[in-house]
């Protein structure tokens, strides 16, 4: 089982040249930036745990990420949403179909006493010994372990290359893997470059305090509030571009946010040689795409 050393590729978008860390190539069912984060959980010695819990959106990658996990560990996966949709529930798609083809119980609390899934996890379903409780997307210091393999992996093949001023770019939710990537890089002067795409910069830095490292990567935003799981004409269009340039598929709620910032920054920081974490979650697409194309057509 592949789930490092994944391979990085030349490419050249917009008229900028960058590599691109093909994350996405990892595992079937346990990649990109949540197999990252959720590494150390694969080789964790820990013989009592039986059940793994969490929480989240429906159509998180976490979600998927994490019934792969189970699955390959032998473990029960327990997630809790606020709400599954009836239709999502009649017709299940995208990440939610194929974690509850990978054995998932995926438990809604909407019509609980108490209802937001996390304090739900906490005062009533209380998890003990034999079960393991991760937060919402990973934020934990557990996934500085697999985000660590994956710097070592940057520098090894920057080591490689004629010398350069190298930056790494990334969008972030809770932040985890930006953050803990500039902590491995920043002894070698390689910036990390990232946008908040769950919530604004003051959010990303309040889950970066979370975790008590102070090394905080560089934050870029959008000039107009961007809200989390919005369609937006310009990110179809951006996501297309890039497929049509590049010839890669990349994920539709992250990245091409990350990339409108990107391409608004670089031109006023220069020179930089780029290197770009591809974040896999290409699953997501096939409940997201569905929508983009009622909205803006075939």
């Amino acid at each position: 089982m592949k789930l490092s050393h994944s391979p990085i590729t030349q490419h050249r978008f917009q008229g900028v040249d960058f590599y691109l860390k093909r994350d996405d190539k990892l595992h079937p069912q346990f990649c990109g930036n949540k197999a990252r984060k959720f590494l150390g959980l694969l080789e964790l010695e820990a013989p009592a745990i039986t059940t793994l819990i969490s929480y989240g959106s429906v159509q998180a990658n976490s979600l998927y990420s994490l019934a792969g996990l189970a699955a390959i560990r032998g473990w029960k996966l327990e997630y809790y949403v606020h709400r599954i949709p009836k239709w999502l529930q009649q017709r299940p798609t995208g990440n939610y179909r194929a974690a509850l083809e990978l054995g998932a119980q995926v438990m809604t609390t909407e019509y609980e006493a108490i209802n937001h899934p996390h304090d739900h996890i906490v005062q009533v379903r209380q998890p003990d010994e034999h079960c393991l409780f991760i937060e919402e997307g990973g934020r934990s210091p557990f996934a500085e372990y697999g985000v660590r393999q994956l710097a070592l992996e940057l520098l090894e093949w920057i080591q490689q290359q004629p010398k350069q001023h190298w930056i790494i770019a990334l969008p972030s939710g809770t932040g985890a893997t930006s953050l803990y990537l500039q902590k491995a890089l920043q002894p070698h002067d390689i910036q990390v470059i990232t946008c908040p795409c769950v919530g604004g910069a003051d959010y990303l830095r309040q889950q970066w305090q979370q975790l008590a490292d102070t090394l905080y990567p560089t934050i870029i935003e959008p000039s107009h509030k961007h809200h989390f799981g919005h369609l937006y004409r310009e990110d179809y269009q951006i996501w297309q571009q890039l497929y049509e340039q590049t010839h890669v598929e990349f994920d539709l709620l992250y990245d091409p946010l990350m990339w409108r910032c990107l391409l608004d920054w670089l031109p006023d920081h220069q020179p930089y040689s780029l290197i770009y974490i591809h974040q896999g979650g290409l699953l997501g697409n096939e409940s997201m795409l569905p929508r983009y194309q009622r909205l803006c057509g075939e």
